[in-house]
């Protein structure tokens, strides 16, 4: 995967300079050319941090789900009852997306179509660390004494998917993520909820 450090100030720019380009262009219509215009640097300095643009757009939504991580985990309350604490992860995560769309967009969109090899492999680490977290945050006494358990893998990668896909929709279809909100929160409810 990736071995930029990315407080490096020059891997920082030509971090920025693609997260620019995303907003503007979207990642598909993106070169090098562009992102080291974008982040006032060289080919010659972009190719001393990064192997491709592959591994910078890696480096830049490592980033971006790292914050995203963060967000969900800071917005839960959890001595709150667990129909707050779904609306709060959710809620959470919304205001991550709102952040910065265009980004949230590129990590669930461009990242399954760069096909295998460090692209894949991050996918997948990254969706782990999304399933790490959901079952933590459902694995407290209080939660237990409500009656949810940690989800399965498998039910918390359905939830996810669900999730992400609702986010994408609502991004390229021009919406306010906000809307999903209702939905994702009654279908999360639904998976995670108290097992008789």
């Amino acid at each position: 995967m990736c071995h930029v450090t990315t407080t490096d100030a020059p891997a920082r720019r030509l971090i920025e300079g693609l997260a620019a380009c995303i907003r503007a262009q979207g990642y598909a219509d993106t070169t090098v050319a562009d992102i080291v215009r974008a982040a006032r640097t060289s080919r010659r300095t972009f190719y001393e941090h990064f192997t491709d643009r592959q591994e910078c757009l890696v480096a830049l939504l490592y980033e971006s789900n790292q914050r995203t991580i963060a967000r969900i985990s800071e917005a839960v309350d959890p001595g709150a009852p667990w129909e707050t604490q779904a609306r709060q992860a959710i809620e959470g995560w919304i205001a991550a997306v709102q952040a910065d769309p265009p980004i949230s967009l590129s990590w669930i969109r461009d990242v399954p179509a760069l096909g295998e090899g460090r692209a894949r492999q991050f996918q997948r680490a990254t969706m782990r660390r999304f399933v790490e977290l959901i079952q933590r945050l459902t694995d407290t006494p209080h939660l237990r004494a409500a009656g949810v358990r940690p989800p399965s893998e498998q039910t918390a990668i359905i939830l996810l998917g669900g999730l992400r896909e609702l986010i994408a929709t609502a991004v390229e279809d021009g919406h306010d993520v906000a809307t999903i909100v209702s939905p994702a929160v009654a279908a999360t409810q639904l998976l995670l909820g108290p097992r008789p």
